[in-house]
């Protein structure tokens, strides 16, 4: 089966001036006069679109974000979004690996972690002023390439990671979250999905890598999703589904097992009953 494009970080043609796991670039430098047009795919690295203004459209994980001025985009590696960008636009793009950024302090992590779940953010005019100030300066940093550039780069990504989690204003983020350590749990819940779901769907499989009893769990999501485990997985399940379905041309056997269900006709009939839709009729419907 053809697997949904995934981007690499300097292996993208017109994706210039790569240096050991970063890159940033100029959007209207980019854009040179002319849309871009991206159809779905997905990247190995993690993406942040910073706009001070623009127009288009900017689909992640099949859920549509408005394009306009002061809004900050934030995807994971492994997340499959399609992007339509006006010519006009202007603010910076940013890719780096996991690799790059690897903080020392546990807090640095948590933050890292808690921005990037937020896939849209509007920012107030005040606070957006100084991310455009930090990225200037890491722009800046990334062309001269003076001595210990990159940590200088780094260290500015800390404080443009704490003053967006400090002031972004997410409309999708719902206001029950849990406490702080019940959203990590759910988070780290999250990383483990992405890395696991073909082979495991059990809730005490991923219990027990997170140190926790089902019941715990299960609590935790109920807080932080109001969802059972179970209906989180299986969430996962249909969203990686439909991922392969939008982005690929597999046949549906072929989606099932990469999903690991070797009983198609079961898929299937899991398939239709969270989404109303079969597979092939959801393919027609949205494609």
């Amino acid at each position: 089966m053809k697997n949904i494009p995934v981007r690499h970080l300097g292996a993208v043609i017109n994706e210039p001036h790569f240096s050991e796991g970063f890159n940033i670039r100029d959007v209207a430098t980019l854009l040179s006069g002319s849309d871009m047009v991206q159809e779905l795919h997905r990247h190995s690295f993690f993406y942040i679109l910073v706009l001070e203004k623009g127009e288009g459209m900017h689909s992640i994980d099949f859920v549509d974000y408005p394009i306009g001025k002061q809004t900050v985009f934030f995807m994971r590696p492994g997340q499959v979004h399609q992007l339509v960008l006006k010519s006009g636009s202007s603010g910076y793009l940013i890719g780096f690996t996991p690799d790059f950024y690897v903080p020392l302090e546990k807090s640095a992590s948590q933050v890292l972690r808690k921005v990037s779940a937020k896939n849209y953010c509007s920012v107030t005019a005040g606070s957006f002023t100084k991310l455009l100030a930090v990225l200037a300066n890491i722009l800046e940093e990334y062309h001269k390439k003076e001595e210990r550039y990159e940590a200088v780069i780094r260290s500015n990504l800390d404080i443009f990671f704490i003053e967006l989690l400090r002031q972004s204003k997410n409309p999708q983020k719902s206001a029950n979250e849990g406490s702080e350590y019940q959203q990590e749990r759910f988070e780290e819940l999250q990383e483990l999905l992405a890395v696991h779901i073909a082979e495991q769907k059990q809730v005490s499989y991923y219990a027990g890598k997170l140190n926790l009893t089902a019941y715990q769990l299960n609590g935790i999501t109920k807080v932080t999703q109001n969802k059972t485990c179970s209906e989180v997985i299986n969430d996962y399940i249909i969203l990686e589904a439909r991922r392969n379905l939008l982005a690929t041309s597999g046949l549906i056997h072929q989606i099932a097992w990469e999903l690991g269900y070797e009983d198609v006709s079961y898929f299937i009939r899991f398939f239709k009953k969270q989404t109303g839709y079969t597979p092939d009729a959801f393919r027609q419907h949205f494609k």
